[in-house]
């Protein structure tokens, strides 16, 4: 069962009665409701009342107003206001810029800027390349997107998508050490897009492609990858992709199987289910059965895009066709990145002995991961709420990380899977509930980046 989260913390603003009861009360009448106090702080004190700003974690907003209206109701309770944690975090956005020379003086200002920049701008333009040294080009990243598919809620434009991308931008910088700014596009014309970033790109790095719908970021990505002289690097491809195989590799390390000896049901064939498919082949596996909305892939499934027509072509050894249900029949591993509810514990009954279970959409997964846990010897999901958090910040940061340090102008499978071998190996003895380290562990970034460096030297990207 979903519990509450920091997602929809709200803090309540609440003038109650001076008693020595107060504080109980309004803990008391929260639980009842489920709400989970997680603060309760005195802003003024009077003779007969007190102010107090109580904060808790609710289920969703609904459950915000159910707890404001359960403290309304207790006798001589009256709520000021109240206010979500959430978006008060993101007022005014979540970045700024800061300048990393100082300005103190006239010195300073004639070499930072006029005359002294005049300099740099000549040598820059006699050779190029100098721009990976002389300029923030050296580490920085544009986040792009056309607000198309904007986390698991849809087509909401690039206005509403700016969060996300400023979210992505901060975390950049947190784990990777890597200077990321949204570039959020309006328009969602595929020319436009190619156009619009091959004319931004000489300002940066790297591009990172964010939240753009299939399959038209297929395209995006590949075109780009052609026309510019910068790794170009889809996330919710590429990113998930990489933190998959690298979890894969360690629950495979506790099931005690081999890939080569594993069938594997991949539902979703988007963005992130076509890359993990495309990842996987590299390894070999026994066999891979790509399920969508439609069924099974396979060649003589009509209507298929360009995309579908290569899943159908590598993978589904038996050209079987038929449902998820039909899929999952014997398989050893599960990799859901589609819908919720798909399934439960009839259809888990039948999978393999040993099976592996990696329930990845958001916010509700394909299974109940408390019923998955009863039938598959490891779960993971995309939740913090669970074990195994399959998260995409374990690998986007070092990936630029290394790529910026290697002044990369490409990006191949080879450092795709560098990564992922570099994040399995943070974990240095799995377990069903842990084969993934954590989003906050610090060695993880260092890792993929070493990884990634490397890899870019060896292949000469």
């Amino acid at each position: 069962m979903p519990v509450p989260g920091p997602g929809y913390a709200i803090t309540a603003r609440v003038e109650v009665p001076a008693s020595a009861s107060a504080a109980g009360d309004l803990t008391v009448a929260i639980g009842q409701v489920g709400g989970v106090v997680t603060a309760f702080d005195v802003v003024e004190s009077h003779t007969a009342t007190l102010v107090v700003d109580i904060s808790c974690n609710a289920l969703n907003e609904g459950h915000g107003r159910e707890i404001t209206d359960a403290l309304e109701a207790l006798p001589g309770v009256r709520v000021r206001k109240v206010s979500d944690r959430t978006f008060l975090l993101h007022l005014g956005g979540k970045l700024e810029v800061q300048s990393k020379v100082a300005l103190r003086t006239r010195d300073d200002l004639s070499r930072a800027y006029t005359p002294g920049v005049a300099r740099v701008c000549q040598a820059i333009a006699a050779h190029p390349d100098d721009a990976r040294r002389l300029t923030i080009k050296r580490n920085t990243v544009a986040v792009v997107t056309d607000g198309s598919a904007v986390l698991g809620l849809g087509n909401l434009g690039a206005a509403a998508a700016m969060p996300v991308m400023e979210g992505k931008a901060a975390l950049f910088k947190r784990f990777g050490g890597v200077d990321a700014w949204p570039v959020c596009l309006d328009t969602q014309d595929t020319e436009e897009i190619i156009r619009t970033v091959q004319i931004l790109a000489p300002a940066y790095g790297g591009i990172n492609l964010e939240d753009i719908a299939a399959p038209r970021c297929f395209e995006i990505e590949s075109r780009l990858r052609s026309l510019l002289d910068i790794p170009v690097f889809h996330d919710d491809q590429h990113g998930t992709a990489v933190v998959v195989l690298g979890a894969l590799r360690n629950a495979l390390r506790v099931v005690g199987k081999e890939l080569t000896d594993c069938r594997v049901v991949v539902c979703g064939a988007g963005a992130a289910g076509s890359a993990i498919i495309r990842l996987l082949e590299s390894s070999k596996p026994a066999d891979v059965l790509a399920v969508d909305v439609d069924g099974i892939v396979h060649p003589d499934r009509p209507g298929l895009d360009d995309n579908l027509a290569w899943l159908a072509e590598h993978t589904n050894v038996q050209r079987v066709a038929g449902t998820l249900t039909d899929a999952l029949v014997g398989a050893d591993v599960f990799i859901g990145v589609s819908a919720p509810n798909l399934f439960s514990a009839a259809e888990l009954a039948t999978m393999a002995d040993r099976a592996i279970v990696f329930a990845l959409a958001n916010p509700d997964p394909e299974v109940d991961p408390g019923v998955a846990a009863r039938y598959a010897a490891v779960v993971a999901t995309g939740r913090s709420d669970y074990p195994n958090q399959i998260n995409n910040v374990l690998a986007f940061p070092g990936i630029f990380r290394g790529l910026l340090d290697a002044q990369a102008r490409d990006i191949t499978d080879v450092m795709l899977l560098a990564a992922a071998a570099a994040i399995a190996d943070v974990v240095t003895e799995p377990n069903p509930s842990f084969i993934v380290p954590s989003v906050f562990d610090p060695a993880v970034a260092k890792a993929v980046a070493t990884a990634v460096r490397g890899a870019a030297r060896v292949v000469g990207a």
